[in-house]
């Protein structure tokens, strides 16, 4: 482990137009659950699996039940950036890290100051009334019983977020693979690249300083420059930023 990470170390030292593409496994260390992961108490709850119920039609024909489960597991409204949040900041305010390009939802690489990140999936901070379009914060939602409706015209709010059966902001792919294939070193973390397309981004980059960091190991090791398996606070945490 330590000499990769001095490898890791030496490759951001000598880049300046680094990339950070991060999954679920960057927020869980934040607290905020894996959705995917169904725990003891999940059958007592829900009737549906997770990726049921986060789907456009169960939104559609099942709205009250898909709401019960969004508060229930997807508004970690509490939940702080950890290290590695905290150090990709500092990456981007010291001109190396030019963008964040996030699976997650929830805010947080924002929230530890990270100002170009790129929301593939959209965010939980961020809902919209579907008839006027007015917008609504998180604990708008929150707070809401049942169906949160809009208090100009009572159409229903629904989350920016891009639920399975939806496509991709374009505009926002378009960027992220422009950033991507720009990129002479590439950090991918928290994620097992196995959601696609998101996953077949790292496709795109041109570079020979891809890293892979993540708790096991993923389908695309054979392809990375560097493998690092472990925690990806730790791991990013132990970093000196340097100008």
């Amino acid at each position: 482990m330590g000499e990769k990470l001095a490898v890791l170390q030496q490759w951001i030292n000598d880049s300046d137009n680094i990339v950070f593409f991060g999954g679920a496994g960057v927020s869980t260390e934040s607290g905020i659950p894996d959705f995917r992961s169904v725990d003891g108490l999940y059958h007592q709850k829900y009737d549906y699996p997770p990726e049921t119920i986060l789907s456009h039609s169960f939104y559609r024909s099942r709205t009250g039940e898909f709401y019960r489960f969004y508060r229930d597991k997807m508004l970690c409204l509490d939940a702080e950036p950890n290290a590695a949040h905290r150090k990709l900041a500092e990456l981007e305010q010291a001109g190396k890290l030019k963008a964040v390009i996030t699976q997650n939802i929830d805010g947080l690489h924002q929230a530890a100051g990270s100002r170009k990140v790129l929301e593939l999936h959209g965010s939980v901070l961020r809902n919209y009334c579907e008839e006027c379009g007015k917008f609504f914060d998180a604990q708008c939602v929150k707070n809401s019983d049942d169906v949160p409706k809009c208090d100009a015209c009572g159409g229903g709010i629904k989350p920016d977020v891009v639920l399975y059966e939806e496509g991709l902001d374009q505009d926002t792919l378009t960027e992220a693979i422009k950033c991507i294939s720009e990129a002479d070193m590439l950090i991918v973390g928290g994620t097992s690249l196995v959601v696609y397309p998101a996953a077949g981004l790292i496709d795109y980059y041109r570079g020979d300083r891809l890293v892979l960091i993540n708790r096991s190991a993923t389908g695309r090791d054979s392809m990375a420059d560097l493998v690092i398996q472990g925690s990806i606070g730790e791991i990013l945490g132990s970093i000196t930023v340097t100008v």
